[in-house]
C-alpha cells in the first residue's frame, strides 16, 4: 500500500473585541488558512481586517508545498475577498499595509516583491511584481509610493542535485541589503537604489525589531545599529565557497545615511561605542559587550545613541562627537 503525504492544516483564528471607556466585549472571531508572519501582516481599514499568511511547507514540492495568501475579512469577521496562492515553494519574509494597497515578500532563491490592490475588499488582485536577489525582512514606507526595505542580499550557486534529483541553484543569504523601491507604476516597480553592508555573518536589529530604526524623510536622515561582519581574502574565494563563506567581526554600532530620491543612500558616517580593548575582546565573532549601540534618536540638531552602558551624543551635521555618559549598572530593586 503507498504512503500517502501526510500534513496538518494549520489555520489562525482571529478574536475580534470592542473597547469603550474601559469595557470590553468578544465581538466574533473569523478563520483564515496558514499562519501570519508578524504584526505587520495584518492591518485594519474602513471595517475589514485584512491578513497575510503563509500555509504549507517550503521543502515540499506537491499539493502540499509553501503557497501565499491575503485575506479580507468583514465586520462579521467572515472572508469578503482574498488571493490565494502567490509565489508556491517560498514563504512571507516582510509585509507591509498602506491605505488601499498591500506591498509582500517572499523568498526562496530570490526576492519577489509583489504590489496588492486592496481598494475593493471583495475583490482584492494582483498589479504587479518585482523579482531580485536577496529579500526584505522589513519594509518601510518613504512615502506614498516608494517604500525602504532592510533585509539581505542573497547569491545563487549551481548544485549538481543528489539522489536522483534534477541540477538546480542553491541561494546564499550575504550581507544586509538596504533597497528603495519605486511602486508608483503599481504594474512594474523597480528598485531605485540598494546599499550592501559586509558580507554573510553581518546582522542589524531592525530585521528583528523595526523600532530599532530610526528615519526622518524632512531631516534626510536613516540610522540603525548593524554588527558587521566581512569576509577576509574574498578575491581568492570563487562559486559556493565564497557564496557560503561567513565574514569575521569588524563593527558594531550605528550607520548613519541620508536617503532622498534623487541620490538614494548617501553613507553620513559611523559612530562606534567600543573601544579598542573591546575590539581586542571580540576577536573575529561579535560578543554581548555593554558597549553595543541599540537604539538611536534625534532632538534638534543632536543625535543620540545608545547601549546598556553608554548614551552618545553627535552633531547631526558631522556626527562629531559632542558628550557621553556612562550609564550606572542595573541593580534589582529590593521589595
Amino acid at each position: 500500500m503507498p504512503i500517502m503525504p501526510v500534513t496538518r492544516d494549520v489555520n489562525s483564528v482571529i478574536y475580534k473585541f470592542g473597547m469603550d471607556n474601559g469595557s470590553v466585549t468578544y465581538k466574533g472571531r473569523g478563520k483564515v488558512p496558514g499562519m501570519p508572519l508578524n504584526q505587520y501582516a495584518m492591518d485594519e481599514q474602513d471595517g475589514y481586517f485584512r491578513i497575510a499568511t503563509t500555509k504549507g511547507d517550503m521543502w515540499r514540492n506537491d499539493e502540499f508545498t509553501s503557497k501565499n495568501n491575503i485575506y479580507v475579512l468583514n465586520d462579521s469577521m467572515n472572508i469578503a475577498g482574498k488571493i490565494e496562492d502567490l509565489a508556491p515553494g517560498e514563504r512571507i519574509y516582510s509585509v507591509r499595509f498602506m491605505g488601499d494597497r498591500a506591498y509582500m515578500v517572499t523568498y526562496k532563491k530570490t526576492d519577489p516583491l509583489f504590489v496588492l490592490d486592496l481598494k475593493d475588499p471583495q475583490a482584492p488582485k494582483l498589479l504587479g511584481q518585482l523579482k531580485i536577489p536577496g529579500y526584505s525582512d522589513y519594509l518601510h514606507p518613504y512615502d506614498e509610493n516608494h517604500l525602504i526595505g532592510f533585509g539581505k542580499d542573497a547569491v545563487e550557486v549551481p548544485n549538481k542535485g543528489v539522489n536522483g534529483a534534477l541540477p538546480d541553484t542553491t541561494a546564499f543569504y550575504q550581507g544586509m541589503k538596504l533597497a528603495l523601491f519605486d511602486v508608483s507604476d503599481v504594474e512594474h516597480p523597480k528598485e531605485m537604489f540598494k546599499e550592501t553592508i559586509g558580507d554573510r555573518g553581518t546582522d542589524s536589529e531592525p530585521l528583528h525589531n523595526p523600532k530599532a530604526l530610526l528615519f526622518s524623510k524632512e531631516k534626510n536622515l536613516l540610522a540603525f545599529p548593524v554588527t558587521v561582519a566581512e569576509v577576509k581574502n574574498k578575491e581568492s574565494l570563487s562559486g559556493p565557497e565564497a557564496a557560503s563563506a561567513y565574514g569575521e567581526f569588524v563593527f558594531q554600532g550605528a550607520y548613519v545615511y541620508g536617503l532622498d530620491l534623487a541620490k538614494g543612500f548617501q553613507s553620513r558616517g559611523k559612530i562606534s561605542h567600543l573601544t579598542g580593548e573591546d575590539m581586542q575582546k571580540a576577536g573575529r565573532q561579535w560578543y554581548n559587550s555593554e558597549r553595543n549601540i541599540n537604539r538611536s534618536l534625534y532632538i534638534g540638531d543632536t543625535l543620540y545613541t545608545s547601549s546598556p552602558g553608554w548614551l552618545k551624543a553627535n552633531d547631526l551635521a558631522a556626527l562629531k562627537e559632542t558628550g557621553s555618559l556612562e550609564s550606572p549598572p542595573w541593580t534589582p530593586q529590593s521589595k
